[in-house]
């Protein structure tokens, strides 16, 4: 759980990096959207492929982050997207649903549910 939201700050800093006049991850969606990016391809060390409303990406080792982001611009996942983490890591986790959920309710008020199912770094 914890290198899932590790996972995802390294790719917020990265993308930083690589576009300076990004203000925070989720501006990503808006500079595809105004095809100042594609919807798909490589910034700095990661792949990215945009979707609806989030984010997938794709670090060098096959580690995957999917990420969808709240309208005010938050990162949010599921227990879906923590699962496919865990499957792509160099040593593949698989975890339950209820071992997931578990995982997280024990690291409140790091995580929060913002909606049923959907988690949010806390601010």
């Amino acid at each position: 759980m914890l290198s899932y939201v590790h996972a995802l700050n390294a790719i917020d800093e990265a993308m930083r990096v690589a576009i300076p006049s990004l203000e925070r991850l989720a501006d990503v969606l808006g500079m595809a959207r105004s095809r100042r990016i594609s919807r798909s391809g490589h910034i700095g060390a990661h792949s990215y492929t945009v979707h609806g409303v989030g984010c997938r990406f794709v670090s060098g080792n096959g580690t995957e982050v999917d990420v969808d982001f709240e309208a005010d611009g938050s990162e949010i996942f599921d227990l879906w997207r923590l699962r496919r983490y865990g499957l792509s890591l160099p040593k593949a986790v698989d975890v339950t649903d209820e071992d997931l959920r578990s995982a997280v309710r024990s690291l409140r008020p790091l995580l929060a549910e913002v909606r049923p199912g959907w988690f949010s770094v806390a601010s």
